[in-house]
């Protein structure tokens, strides 16, 4: 067989002059400055950079052309996990049960509502999949019925772009209501009265700026701005307090919140700050019984505290302490019903739930005892309840629902996530193993592998990885990954910092000048699990997306000797150069996790010390697959198309980049749940193929 020819991107070179320095971008061109146009429609990308893109796509699919049976293989397992006909466990509100369920061989959910307590009497309030025919891309971002029952607000995106139109079903009549809410985020929430609906507003950068209010049966002429978000890097967000007593509108960015309030009784006043915006400290509240408790890092809580104010003044003066805080375990969450409250704890990479009684103080855990697992709130409708649902699951153990008894503190199990094709749990082992950072910090690295697995080094094993702004990697149950694992893999994933699965700490200690600590402690990861027998030099593929693509860049310039292979799912590589475009998507709000390379000179060198892009040197990188989408406005499609053009460039080994660009999606990929899993099989069979050398056969 004739090994395919990989494309060369030509070189324009475009030189660069920052702060006093220097640099030299050959494949700048493959930006399309038309950029914010595609992200709305993909079909107008320039024609030199789609046949480019589109030569690439070739390229990938004919070098991995051998493993389409194993992708095909791969899928029909992953979908064999998958209960087609599947449904969410109904959640009252009133006298209605509300939930999802999926049609066989359906992509995209119904979501419907019967009376409470009933099997018959289903009302479809949107069939997804109805809507999606004909569209090469559908997804609904938030979905929500009115209190009062009588209208179901959904936002759909149609290009992947993020840019969603707002649509509202009068449920009595069946009928959509003309002028939807066009531009918006997808995050809206009725007024507590239902005669009111508060939406969110996204501006040309992709950033929510804007909170507009307009009568939940109104149309653009009723449209009224209440909140206009001054500071370029704060994104908003709205919705209500657990009592319904009040609207919340949230500011913030990596490093900073501040709310404000209006009364559910006068939903057309003017929002009132809690605590005005202080660099550096967070916030968020809830407001129960009779008073607000206060979730924040103020005063040096570096895991989070909770404090309490009254309702006339809620301002920082009048906080006084309700549960101190305590190093090392970080409250995720607040959340509250009428008798008790509810805290989301986590320590050292587990979760678990704390719940205190209104009456008598008295406090009490949820919590398991598998070595990793993750447990989390499902949320409810009903504030007056003396229920809570939660959802456990870990690598072995499929998604359990169980309905919490808080007067007894008994549970009932709901359901349980049903495998067609068949899971034991107990043929499977999950085990939490420590490794010494550079920094003699200890990072957690969750394990999953069949029971008897060898410990010898002979196990291929892929290493997962993200590490940004403070988003755990929790140990969940997936169907995807038991198709590497049923091979003989070992999957395993690293807990670095920057995520926060130790803490806000454990966050802290891997963003802005302490960036570099997420990439020392994926490699001493795989050098902890080399060691132990849990994989070997060479036979390890790395796999991380969005900011975890920076770290697969990142770690493939520091140490490509240990990867057989490295999946970078839309890709985050670019850095300095997209810290450095304001005319970019979400560039100022990032800079609080990154910094502003335009302004301190600090910030570029450091960003330009790691920036995979701008640090691909001769060396013999690994095999590498990236993947994007041509509409994806956080990590946008040249980059992943320009990290590989310059590895190919400069690569000293025979092992082949690959790049694949889904045309017609975004940051998510395919929105199909079907379609979805295909492009997770084509990773997962290339990282196969590259620990099995497979281009060397071509």
């Amino acid at each position: 067989m004739t090994r395919p020819i990989a494309p060369v991107a030509r070189k324009d070179p475009k030189r660069i002059e920052q702060l006093g320095r220097i640099r030299v971008d050959d494949y700048a061109w493959l930006k399309d400055d038309n950029w914010q146009q595609v992200l709305r429609d993909p079909s107008v990308v320039r024609a030199d950079v789609r046949e480019h893109l589109e030569a690439e796509n070739a390229y990938c699919k004919a070098m991995l052309a051998q493993t389409e049976p194993l992708q095909a293989q791969m899928f029909a397992e992953m979908k064999g996990r998958i209960k087609e006909d599947d449904s969410s466990v109904p959640t009252p509100d009133g006298p209605w049960d509300y939930y999802a369920r999926f049609e066989l061989g359906a992509q995209h959910p119904i979501h419907a509502r019967r009376p409470r307590g009933a099997e018959t009497g289903e009302v479809i309030l949107l069939d997804e999949d109805a809507e999606a025919k004909g569209k090469a891309y559908f997804q609904v971002g938030g979905a929500q019925h009115s209190p009062d029952h009588r209208l179901y607000a959904y936002a759909v995106d149609e290009q992947g772009s993020e840019v969603f139109r707002i649509l509202i079903k009068d449920l009595e009549t069946g009928e959509t209501l003309p002028e939807p809410v066009e531009s918006a985020t997808g995050g809206f929430t009725f007024s507590p009265c239902s005669n009111w609906l508060f939406w969110i507003w996204r501006d040309d950068h992709g950033r929510p700026a804007k909170v507009y209010r307009r009568p939940a049966r109104g149309g653009t002429k009723d449209d009224v701005l209440v909140f206009d978000e001054p500071d370029e890097g704060f994104f908003l967000s709205v919705g209500t307090t657990s009592s319904d007593g009040f609207i919340v509108i949230g500011s913030g960015d990596h490093e900073t919140s501040e709310v404000r309030l209006i009364p559910a009784n006068d939903p057309t006043a003017e929002p009132k700050v809690v605590e005005p915006r202080a660099r550096g400290v967070r916030y968020d509240l809830e407001h129960w019984d009779g008073r607000f408790l206060i979730h924040t890092n103020a005063d040096g809580a570096v895991d989070f505290k909770v404090m309490q104010a009254p309702l006339g003044d809620p301002s920082r003066k009048a906080w006084t302490e309700w549960s101190p805080h305590q190093p090392g375990r970080y409250v995720v969450a607040i959340g509250a019903v009428k008798d008790w409250f509810v805290r989301l704890v986590r320590e050292n990479a587990n979760n678990k739930i704390l719940l205190t009684a209104r009456e008598t103080g008295e406090e009490h855990e949820i919590a398991f005892a598998e070595e990793a697992y993750a447990l989390s709130l499902a949320g409810g409708y009903e504030f007056d309840t003396t229920t809570l649902r939660f959802v456990y699951e870990s690598p072995t153990t499929p998604r359990q629902w169980f309905d919490y008894d808080l007067k007894t503190r008994g549970r009932t199990l709901r359901k349980t996530q049903e495998i067609p094709s068949g899971h034991d749990p107990s043929a499977y082992v999950t085990r939490r193993l420590y490794a010494r950072a550079a920094d003699r910090a200890e990072v957690p690295i969750t394990v999953l592998m069949r029971a008897g697995t060898p410990l010898d080094g002979s196990a291929p094993m892929l290493l997962y990885g993200y590490g940004a702004y403070g988003i755990p990697m929790e140990p969940h149950f997936s169907i995807r990954n038991l198709s590497l694992v049923d091979r003989g893999w070992i999957w395993a994933t690293a807990h670095v910092r920057g995520g926060a699965e130790k803490g806000w700490g454990w966050f802290l200690d891997g963003r802005g000048e302490k960036k570099t600590n997420t990439f020392t402690d994926f490699i001493a990861c795989a050098e902890h699990l080399t060691a132990e027998g849990y994989g070997r030099k060479g036979r390890i593929v790395a796999y991380g997306g969005s900011a975890g693509g920076m770290l697969m860049g990142a770690i493939a310039n520091m140490r490509p000797d240990l990867w057989a292979g490295i999946i970078g799912a839309v890709p985050f590589i670019d850095v300095l150069n997209t810290m450095s475009d304001i005319t970019l998507p979400l560039t100022p709000p990032e800079w609080p996790e990154w910094g502003n390379p335009l302004d301190d000179p600090e910030a570029y060198d450091r960003i330009a010390g790691y920036s995979p892009y701008d640090n691909i040197g001769a060396k013999p990188y690994p095999a590498v697959l990236a993947t994007g989408g041509l509409s994806d406005p956080r990590v946008t499609y040249w980059e992943p198309a320009k990290w590989i053009a310059k590895l190919r460039q400069f690569t000293t080994g025979e092992a082949p980049m690959l790049l694949k660009i889904n045309m017609e999606a975004g940051h998510g990929g395919a929105s199909g749940r079907f379609d979805f899993l295909k492009e997770i099989a084509l990773d997962y069979a290339f990282a196969i193929w590259a620990v099995e050398r497979g281009w060397e056969n071509l």
